[in-house]
């Protein structure tokens, strides 16, 4: 790494450890290949480890002829932009955003009425109105004494 980093070579292979901390501003060409078993996030990465120079660089990715419809839309968003903050939106519509309070890193949720993508604007307001709703603990705790004067509670013991 030192003698690519210092030009006394110029071709260096390496393993997908290369995507982190690695700066080396005369870097200005890299193949992944097999592209499409990467995340967005991982080929993001790996991507930003060339043109940190002067140079015009260059980023190669290699895939098979035929690609699953996910692998492409992925291999696609990779080549349609740079901002990796599109990339994370891609990768949230095509992945999910897995488990909210759980361990699933990826799927949908499974809400009732809501769905976590298409109905960002309509959770941004009901999260408003949470809020405006806790702000207003009198009218709050009104109605809770009036529910809760309807319901029979039962202690289980």
């Amino acid at each position: 790494m030192k003698a690519f980093a210092a030009g006394e070579i110029h071709i260096l292979v390496s393993t997908t450890v290369i995507e982190v901390g690695v700066d080396v501003p005369n870097a200005t060409l890299m193949l992944i290949e097999h592209a499409e078993r990467f995340g967005l996030a991982q080929l993001h990465q790996l991507r930003g480890r060339v043109g940190r120079g002067a140079h015009q660089s260059l980023c190669i990715l290699q895939t098979p002829s035929r690609l699953n419809e996910v692998a492409q839309q992925r291999v696609q968003a990779m080549v349609g932009t740079t901002d990796g903050f599109r990339l994370a939106e891609v990768d949230l519509q095509l992945r999910g955003p897995g488990e909210v309070a759980g361990t699933k890193q990826s799927g949908m949720p499974e809400f009732r009425t809501a769905n976590l993508l298409l109905d960002s604007d309509l959770l941004s307001l009901a999260q408003k109105e949470a809020e405006r709703w806790v702000e207003r603990s009198d009218e709050r705790q009104k109605l809770i004494d009036a529910l809760s004067a309807r319901t029979r509670v039962v202690t289980v013991g």
